[in-house]
């Protein structure tokens, strides 16, 4: 893996993740996951549901054990199971316009059925 570059304000920094503790180290590569899935081809817009159930999936930490240049292949086939398996999600998600509960816990079993049965 690349050693990760922080950057602040226009000022980076590349840093030897050996020096720094298991916290940090998590939260600095849960960051690089959180880029990956916030990078979209473009003239391909995703629909707003899509878009917060990828980013409730990687900031949660679902994504935590998925190496990072697999990120958006995990987005990829997660976002079509949910199509596929869990399309009232993505509209209860769309009408309401935020997650709710009892949505949130769907989504959860969603991602956990997700990572348990289909390869990414």
């Amino acid at each position: 893996m690349d050693e990760p570059i922080l950057c602040i304000e226009g000022l980076c920094a590349q840093f030897d993740t050996a020096e720094l503790d298991v916290t940090t180290r998590r939260q600095l590569e849960r960051g690089q996951r959180i880029t990956e899935i916030l990078k979209q081809p473009q003239y391909e817009p995703m629909p707003l549901e899509r878009q917060v159930m990828s980013l409730y999936a990687v900031v949660n930490g679902h994504l935590d054990d998925v190496a990072v240049e697999k990120a958006r292949d995990f987005e990829k086939a997660f976002l079509d199971f949910m199509g596929s398996n869990h399309r009232e999600i993505g509209r209860d998600i769309a009408e309401k316009q935020e997650i709710v509960p009892e949505t949130e816990e769907a989504l959860k079993a969603a991602i956990e059925e997700f990572k348990k049965n289909v390869p990414y």
